[in-house]
């Protein structure tokens, strides 16, 4: 005698795996997009090409309107910015600096931070500006 359970076929596929698959890809996918780096809100410069430094340990150096400089959305005067910055650097001799300045900024405090960058020997710096419209 022959066991009619044995003869049946499975006419399906069982997508719950892919389904769970898609969803931990769609949750990663949301969250690398709008991930960014901590900042204040300025008004930036716009440029005909960017390149994105979107990295987790990259610091952000902001100079508002006002000429107020922000380390990670911060207030720091530059010699507490000269310190966090060495102290940084003693942790992690080679990482990324991004300095943002408004585009209405006095020209000369964007250059004390860079050259505040350049004594301390940084060599990832970049600048950020907007995208054209």
């Amino acid at each position: 005698m022959v066991d009619e359970d044995e003869d049946d076929v499975v006419d399906g596929i069982n997508i719950t795996p892919l389904v769970d698959v898609l969803m931990v890809v769609l949750v990663m996918f949301i969250l690398t997009a709008t991930a960014q780096v901590a900042g204040i809100q300025v008004n930036l410069p716009k440029a005909s090409s960017t390149v994105s430094l979107s990295i987790s340990q990259t610091k952000a150096i902001s100079v508002n309107e006002a000429g107020q400089v922000f380390l990670d959305a911060y207030p720091v005067t530059l010699p507490e910015l000269e310190e966090r910055l060495r102290t940084e650097k003693a942790l992690s001799p080679d990482f990324p600096v991004i300095v943002r300045g408004d585009a209405e900024v006095q020209y000369h405090r964007v250059v004390e931070v860079l050259d505040l960058l350049r004594r301390l020997e940084l060599s990832q710096v970049g600048l950020v500006t907007g995208k054209p419209t």
